[in-house]
């Protein structure tokens, strides 16, 4: 007499005994058509056979659900990468000592803490963005070359998903925050971006040609003083390959790719982005939170001496100073006799070039401000070392 099976399924004498199937809710079936799973529901496949390249007992997702978890992932990348960076950066500053650290979490409030991750790291944000929106939209007109089933790159996924509005406020913050140097690498991933293919210009061959050479023009007008500054020093090598390549490849950068390199493509795009973003994290993250000053200190009518550093806060009795070369001193305030704001050495210029009254490694906000508040000469106690 063999065992009754348990209702949890389980094992009798004539061998195991398979659980029972999930059942169908009642206002899912339709009498004609058979059950009809509710959007967005995973469906377990109990069917043995392979159907549809799902094998048995694998969850079958909804088109909306992916593209949900896609929009999450990404918007959790843009809102959680600034808070991690900010955290990295106080550590950083403190010199890796816990109690330092604690010291600028206390001073540094969350408002001044975000005002100085966009001031100095807005470029690396907009990087970061403009990079995938370009390869995403390259990617998403390519990936009808590849085989049926096949899985959409990441970057194509992000770009389908991102409002436009997202991808032209990506490219202005870019186009205000980038030095002048790199706006031309603007040009190719607009057009990539957006695929502005130059058939787009006009249907007829020879007003698209006139067109072409117009804007070829309009742009060479307004770099060829820097081109001509930059062949008469000639060490600028990476000055002209900046301002004459990119507009030359917006011509041709738009449309589908090869379907044999889609794959590859993309996972080497995915790596270099992502260690683009790293090497460019760098030096945000060892970018000083607070300003660089030399307090100089001494007694009345005796000797004085230069503090180097950042002032962290100050208060009715002490001047809380974090050196440069590491440790916090305190320093009374009847003995602070003066005080200068120092630009660090990643602020001083290395090239010679402008265009047009701005300097080539200014962004169009700097050139801006220094237009309004033009830059005074650097004070002695500044080139002194600390």
């Amino acid at each position: 007499m063999s065992a009754a099976p348990t209702a949890t399924g389980g094992a009798s004498a004539d061998g195991p005994v398979p659980p029972p199937r999930a059942s169908v809710p009642s206002d899912a079936v339709d009498a004609s058509t058979g059950p009809v799973w509710p959007a967005g529901v995973p469906v377990a496949e109990p069917v043995e056979p392979v159907v549809d390249g799902i094998a048995p007992g694998r969850v079958r997702w909804d088109p909306a659900e992916r593209r949900a978890r896609a929009s999450q992932s990404f918007w959790t990348a843009l809102v959680g990468v600034p808070a991690i960076f900010s955290v990295l950066r106080l550590g950083v500053e403190a010199g890796g000592e816990l109690q330092t650290t604690l010291l600028l979490v206390a001073n540094v409030g969350p408002v001044n803490l975000l005002a100085g991750f966009l001031t100095t790291a807005a470029r690396l944000l907009s990087t970061g963005l403009v990079a995938v929106f370009a390869l995403g939209a390259v990617l998403a007109v390519s990936v009808d070359r590849l085989p049926p089933g096949t899985r959409r790159p990441l970057f194509a996924r992000w770009a389908d998903l991102t409002p436009a509005w997202v991808v032209l406020a990506s490219f202005l913050l870019a186009l205000l925050t980038w030095p002048l140097l790199y706006l031309p690498l603007l040009l190719p991933a607009f057009v990539a971006a957006f695929q502005l293919r130059p058939g787009r210009l006009h249907e007829r061959v020879a007003p698209r040609l006139l067109l072409i050479v117009a804007l070829l023009g309009g742009y060479g007008w307004l770099v060829m003083p820097t081109l001509r500054d930059a062949l008469a020093q000639g060490d600028e090598r990476l000055v002209l390959v900046l301002l004459v390549v990119p507009p030359v490849l917006a011509l041709v950068i738009a449309g589908p790719l090869p379907g044999m390199v889609i794959r590859p493509l993309a996972s080497v795009t995915e790596v270099a982005v992502l260690a683009m973003l790293v090497w460019a994290a760098l030096p945000v993250i060892s970018t000083p939170v607070l300003p660089l000053t030399v307090t100089t200190v001494g007694a009345e009518n005796g000797p004085t001496e230069d503090v180097r550093g950042h002032v962290v806060t100050t208060d009715d009795v002490n001047m809380v100073i974090l050196q440069e070369q590491g440790g916090v001193r305190y320093v009374p305030v009847g003995l602070v006799r003066a005080q200068v704001l120092c630009p660090t050495e990643e602020e001083l210029p290395r090239h010679r070039l402008r265009v047009h009254d701005f300097h080539i490694e200014d962004s169009l906000l700097e050139g801006l401000g220094r237009r309004v508040r033009p830059v005074h000469r650097i004070d002695a106690a500044c080139r002194a070392p600390g």
